[in-house]
């Protein structure tokens, strides 16, 4: 598939004014990933309800997906659970739909693989995640050299498709990687699949400063944030935390034995959730 490049218009949507908020009030942001149906639709609906509540300012829904090859065993797990349960993709985008009419201005994201959104159909997927309110993409698994496949046909239709840059991501590679990217750039601290490694912030602020040489959009920073204390030193070093993993595992830790949740088990990963926001706006 050859590559292509289009001229991408300045995004004026949900991501931009809300990152223009964030810098207007002087602080980071706090960017939260659940997993679309885990444990079930109903928990995991009401979960992602109560997001924008607790301090989210960004939020990523994860497709799940049966082969998620850069997700840890946390995430596996989630997409399992969501898979076991019955969850599609149109049942994600439903939940997408669900979330913008109680939350209009909260900028939502979809996150995964290519496969699903494939066999779905890329113009039906499109359509469908625009009339849900979907904002952006984050696809881990298509390079900039396959743009043509999803990443160029959502750009012409106005959804914002969010890069990966790596620590392997140099200085050579990144404008390649940058090239049709668009609401900002998601930079993955550690080597390695996600929720496996601790962060560290002096290596994220190096960087977060070479990116912002190649590129004006704003930078968000995921893989191995875990505490509140480290969400408020990501979201310093850059413009906003992402936090997946440890949020799943609140996820985990509020199931039976049989995987079903147990009473107040969304309150207790909107508390958690809470408490990271309140890291972030320390």
């Amino acid at each position: 598939m050859t590559e292509a490049a289009v001229a991408i218009a300045p995004d004026s949507g949900r991501i931009a004014a809300r990152f223009a908020a964030l810098k207007a009030e002087g602080r980071g942001g706090l960017v939260t990933y659940i997993t679309a149906g885990d444990p079930n639709y109903e928990t995991g609906l009401e979960i992602l309800l109560g997001l924008p509540d607790a301090g989210a300012d960004i939020v990523e829904i994860g497709m799940p997906f049966t082969d998620p090859m850069a997700d840890g065993p946390a995430i596996q797990a989630a997409g399992l659970r969501a898979l076991h349960n019955g969850q599609t993709m149109k049942k994600t985008l439903a939940m997408a739909t669900a979330f913008r009419a109680r939350h209009p201005e909260t900028p939502l994201v979809l996150m995964g693989y290519y496969n699903p959104i494939y066999s779905y159909g890329v113009d039906r997927f499109l359509q469908d995640a625009i009339a849900a309110g979907i904002d952006g993409l984050i696809v881990v698994d298509l390079p900039p050299e396959e743009d043509v496949e999803l990443c160029i046909p959502a750009l012409q239709a106005g959804v914002n498709f969010i890069r990966l840059a790596t620590p392997t991501t140099d200085d050579k590679r990144l404008p390649k990687v940058l090239q049709n990217t668009s609401g900002f750039v998601y930079y993955v601290s550690i080597l390695g699949i996600t929720g496996t490694k601790e962060i560290q912030a002096d290596p994220v602020r190096g960087a977060v400063a070479r990116i912002r040489r190649h590129t004006d959009l704003p930078i968000v920073v995921g893989f191995g944030i875990r505490s509140p204390e480290q969400a408020r030193e990501i979201s310093r070093a850059a413009d906003a935390a992402v936090i997946g993993s440890a949020i799943i595992e609140q996820v985990k830790a509020n199931l039976d034995d049989q995987g079903a949740p147990l009473p107040g088990c969304a309150q207790a990963v909107l508390d958690y959730v809470a408490a990271l926001a309140d890291g972030v706006r320390s």
